[in-house]
């Protein structure tokens, strides 16, 4: 079955309203300039040298797409094919040139073709995510709607940018899955993360596995905690269930605080809409 997105390329390129705005031919190598809104940070070695070998044999089938950029052209999507074109040191490559991208839909059309063919990592998903939300004004709902995800999945990969740098390098480079990075967000210490993260790696731990370690970690903490009001507890829950995220209430002898947490701007206004 074909993976489908639900906004997908069809309605940021929709065809009939796009060919008189956008032209194909050959253009020269050296005047295309990466795409500074590229989501993609890596570039597997594996995949990479099939596509060499592939455009080596067939030619460069699917042209790239880009936009113009002055005296040069900034690509919007292809950035493989351009830099597979590159090792062959092709002087020219087909590209289909439009005339009517802004930065949003540069970004947009970028994370959408790379998502459609599964080439994104969850931490350069991530990234995109947030630059969607805070520097393009799309909300958790419209970047659900567009990528075909619900707004608790976009929140909660947005969540990964919570994760130490170490920990998310170790995502990004395919040494922990989303599932062990999950689990480990319920993790409050950082120390304790790094930790676990290690673990994972050198013992090739599962992902059950880690969830049981977490739980464990975490009835330690309940047993330290026992004197907490089951009360105020039922009301973390309550605040949980209707903020859509973690809650803590700390209570001292005769003042305490409510920490609400959130993970983006976007996050955060959506909180604010709540209480406001």
């Amino acid at each position: 079955m074909e993976k489908r997105l639900g906004k997908g390329l069809e309605s940021l390129i929709p065809e009939d309203k796009t060919k008189k705005k956008e032209t194909i031919e050959k253009i020269r190598l050296k005047d295309i300039i990466p795409n500074p809104f590229q989501p993609r940070r890596t570039f597997g070695e594996k995949k990479m040298g099939e596509l060499v070998m592939s455009m080596r044999e067939k030619g460069v089938i699917q042209p790239i797409l880009v936009r113009r950029k002055g005296e040069q052209f900034e690509l919007i999507a292809g950035e493989r094919r351009w830099r597979a074109a590159q090792q062959l040191e092709i002087e020219e490559i087909p590209a289909i040139i439009r005339k009517d991208i802004d930065d949003s839909n540069s970004l947009e059309i970028s994370l959408i073709e790379n998502i459609q063919r599964e080439e994104l990592n969850p931490m350069e998903e991530a990234r995109a995510f947030k630059e969607l939300t805070d520097n393009f004004t799309h909300t958790l709902d419209t970047v659900g709607a567009m990528m075909g995800k619900d707004k608790t999945t976009i929140a909660n990969t947005l969540r990964l940018l919570a994760l130490p740098e170490e920990i998310q390098n170790y995502i990004e480079e395919g040494l922990i899955s989303m599932g062990h990075a999950k689990a480990l967000l319920s993790v409050s210490s950082e120390q304790k993360r790094k930790m676990i993260a290690k673990k994972i790696i050198e013992k090739g731990l599962s992902v059950r596995e880690i969830e049981h370690l977490v739980r464990s970690l975490g009835e330690t903490r309940k047993r330290v905690k026992k004197t907490k009001d089951p009360e105020l507890m039922q009301v973390e829950e309550q605040l949980r269930h209707k903020f859509g995220t973690k809650v803590n209430i700390h209570q001292g002898k005769k003042r305490g605080h409510i920490e609400i947490q959130y993970f983006s701007t976007e996050d955060l206004n959506r909180l604010l809409s709540i209480i406001l």
